[in-house]
């Protein structure tokens, strides 16, 4: 029959079995559809965020819209300006941001985007005024006179002879001070007139790397495959079951957890391979946000409802480049929570006293997952229980932004390292069998202030 399981050398396979002589089968596709509920990162990135690399050590770039950010801070105060409009403001302008060349945010950074001809909005101690910038002005990163705006280490400084008030008059009294904020508001131009001065940003290079995850099972002796057992008649099948379990679950506490080492000898490692390489580790989207993303702390308290507006208001900001839904990996403590309908719950502040709260919704996703949907007025919440998140991480529910991570398998030269079963790797004069597992993959996550760790306390 075609679906008897056989042990003959040289069978062919009847659906996923596994036992063929010395055969490769690739399992990239379908080991995530194991179990998805244990496992629901790995299977997001399986099913939505699944790109190949042709390198184990792959690079990417990253582009923030340099049209989102062109907002500034003053650092040094002009007092008793007193400008009337169509008057200089009678003091060198100097500026600073909170983003760097890539656009990531860092603070004390020049404004390369103030250029001639442009209008700046300026809080004053009496409202904001509108200045504009000479269109002569230009930019240089020398420390020359008039006519230049001068570009230094850690700020922008304007000329004061370059700097004219629009709109209203400023009072004697009107001060500009350290920390006001502002922003550009666009150029005017007269008729005629040239072309302005340019900028632009940088595109920012990252990196990740290919772990190589391996499950193996001990030898089974040919009497062993023989052997009908109590409870599962075949143990050989019952091994392989969990096993292929257990590499799953590899890849997701890799993918959760990993700490994106490459090429280092670490304690433990066996040495130089035929390659020359040592072990590489993949990033985890885990310890990757909590460096390089937002981190927010919580409260389970009934006070938490309005901390959690608070972060999400910061969060969803455009200029971070966000999109508007989120994958929510929660601890199944923070569901709970979520979840719970007494007084000063979340969901009881959120959808029970007012209008205007969030509106929160349990639907069933996509993937065989519950999930519970927190719809903000900045953006949606989509948060799915996470079993792996426990013990040192019960208190964390981490926000991803599934358009900036992607699951990178190696694939090249017509080879593929996405999940892969290789049967029969026992030597040929044991009389018994061996099989292994093995996945080579990374976890690629871009513009990192698209994710956050929510920790609860």
């Amino acid at each position: 029959m075609a679906n008897i399981y056989t042990r003959s050398s040289g069978a062919a396979v009847q659906g996923i079995s596994i036992d063929n002589n010395r055969r490769v089968f690739n399992f990239g596709e379908r080991i995530s559809e194991l179990a998805p509920q244990q496992s629901p990162f790995f299977v997001y990135l399986s099913k939505v965020a699944k790109k190949s690399t042709d390198d184990p050590v792959f690079k990417f770039l990253e582009q923030r819209h340099q049209w989102q950010r062109r907002n500034f801070t003053v650092k040094t105060a002009i007092s008793n300006a007193g400008a009337a409009a169509g008057i200089t403001l009678g003091a060198d302008l100097v500026l600073e941001c909170g983003y760097n060349s890539n656009g990531s945010i860092e603070a004390n950074q020049p404004c390369p985007f103030i250029t001639g001809g442009q209008n700046l909005a300026i809080e004053t101690t009496e409202g904001v005024v509108i200045v504009r910038i000479a269109e002569a002005a230009a930019q240089s990163s020398s420390a020359v006179a008039t006519g230049v705006i001068q570009a230094e280490a850690a700020q922008t400084s304007i000329d004061a002879t370059d700097i004219f008030v629009v709109g209203k008059d400023m009072t004697a009294t009107e001060d500009i001070l350290v920390g006001a904020k502002g922003q550009v508001i666009g150029s005017a131009w007269a008729e005629g007139t040239t072309a302005p001065a340019g900028w632009e940003d940088a595109l920012f290079d990252r990196e990740g790397y290919c772990q190589i995850f391996k499950t193996a099972m001990n030898l089974f002796s040919g009497t062993a495959m023989a052997t009908k057992y109590r409870g599962i008649a075949d143990e050989y099948k019952r091994v392989w079951t969990e096993k292929l379990m257990e590499h799953k679950m590899d890849l997701e506490q890799g993918f959760l957890f990993g700490r994106g080492v490459a090429g280092a000898t670490l304690q433990g490692d066996t040495g130089a391979t035929a390659e020359g390489g040592q072990a590489r580790y993949t990033h985890g989207i885990v310890p990757f946000t909590e460096v390089n993303g937002k981190v927010y702390n919580m409260s389970y308290a009934s006070s938490g409802y309005d901390a959690f507006l608070d972060a999400m208001e910061d969060y969803f900001a455009p200029e971070s480049g966000n999109s508007g839904n989120k994958l929510v990996l929660a601890s199944r403590k923070v569901i709970t929570y979520l979840n719970k309908l007494g007084a000063g719950s979340f969901l009881n502040n959120s959808v029970g006293s007012s209008q205007y709260r969030l509106d929160v919704a349990n639907v069933p996703g996509a993937f065989g997952h519950n999930v519970t949907v927190v719809n903000t007025i900045y953006g949606n919440l989509h948060f799915v229980q996470e079993p792996l998140l426990r013990g040192p991480w019960e208190n964390y529910a981490v926000c991803v932004d599934m358009a900036n991570v992607a699951y990178r398998p190696l694939v090249g030269n017509g080879l593929s390292r996405d999940t892969f079963i290789e049967t029969n790797i026992q030597a040929n004069d044991e009389d018994g069998r061996r099989d292994q597992i093995i996945t080579e993959a990374g976890l690629e996550i871009s513009l990192p202030e698209t994710h956050a760790v929510l920790k609860f306390s």
